[in-house]
């Protein structure tokens, strides 16, 4: 049972879900339809990775101290799992997307497993309110 003790683990955990129940909510007003795909889906918001990374550095920082090898590895953890949404994961996302319309104007029988997924990457913003969850989940459970 002393797995369930981690509250890293189990802290990081909460705000992945958390977003990720989060992102089908907003979604599902946005578009006025329920995809529960979103559930499990990479993109939109907030960022279940971001808030995840976060939740787990903080979390960290708060048990082991801000001095720990673990926040350190943690914090650094975060950092490039949230530049790289908003960077190479989002470039990719919009490429998709633009192949997706290429792929359509060249053929009108397109299969869907086809097409490639668009949903892929971050936006600053999607990111900052993950980070925001990941931060307010880990200071609350801990």
């Amino acid at each position: 049972m002393t797995l369930w003790n981690n509250h890293l683990l189990i802290n990081a955990m909460i705000a992945w879900i958390t977003a990720q129940v989060l992102k089908l909510i907003i979604y599902a007003l946005m578009n006025r339809k329920l995809d529960i795909r979103r559930l499990f889906g990479d993109g939109g918001m907030p960022s279940g990775h971001s808030a995840t990374v976060t939740a787990l550095a903080v979390t960290a920082g708060l048990e082991c101290g801000l001095d720990s090898a673990t926040f350190a590895v943690s914090a650094i953890l975060a950092i490039i799992v949230m530049h790289d949404a908003m960077g190479v994961r989002l470039e990719a996302g919009k490429h998709a997307k633009a192949l997706n319309e290429l792929l359509e104007l060249a053929s009108s029988d397109l299969e869907s497993e086809v097409k490639l997924k668009e949903f892929v990457g971050h936006t600053p913003l999607q990111v900052a309110f993950g980070c925001l969850l990941g931060l307010v989940l880990a200071v609350i459970l801990s």
